[in-house]
């Protein structure tokens, strides 16, 4: 992992910036997050978490499972997930390519990640052939090899 620093830096928020308009476009109960894939500077995919199909939930179940479910525990599909499907729509394969993810409040204002921690998206990522990720965080923008992203979520403990 490295933190990206001038033009790198100044390229990512732009993007960041985008996917923060996109995640405006959530339904989700409990937080709104989006993700942008990127390749040769021309966004390729998008994506948002929301329920399947964007039905919106009276509630979401997460709380009510018991703590020994051994799947997903949200309610919706997550925003990487819902871009690379998008960016596979018109791409065989999303090789050299960079994705960027981002976290809002409920007053759309962005929250500064963690630690990567989700194995389905770090797998996906990695099957669909993205080669970084990008996360912000408190500490700047930070550029993680998507080997390194699914190593680190797989040894995330909260």
């Amino acid at each position: 992992m490295r933190y990206l620093i001038e033009e790198e830096k100044k390229e990512a928020l732009y993007y960041i910036n985008k996917a923060k308009n996109i995640a405006k476009k959530s339904n989700c109960l409990k937080s709104k997050s989006s993700a942008v894939i990127v390749r040769n500077k021309n966004i390729i995919g998008i994506g948002y978490n929301s329920p399947p199909n964007d039905k919106a939930l009276l509630e979401c179940i997460k709380d009510k499972l018991p703590t020994n479910f051994k799947s997903d525990k949200t309610c919706c599909v997550h925003a990487e997930q819902r871009a690379i499907l998008d960016a596979l729509r018109g791409e065989k394969d999303l090789k050299n390519s960079r994705l960027y993810y981002i976290r809002l409040d409920l007053n759309n204002n962005i929250i500064k990640s963690g630690n990567p921690y989700c194995t389905i998206c770090s797998k996906l990522s990695l099957d669909s052939g993205i080669s970084e990720f990008v996360l912000y965080k408190k500490e700047g923008i930070a550029l993680y090899d998507t080997y390194e992203y699914n190593d680190l979520s797989f040894k995330y403990i909260p």
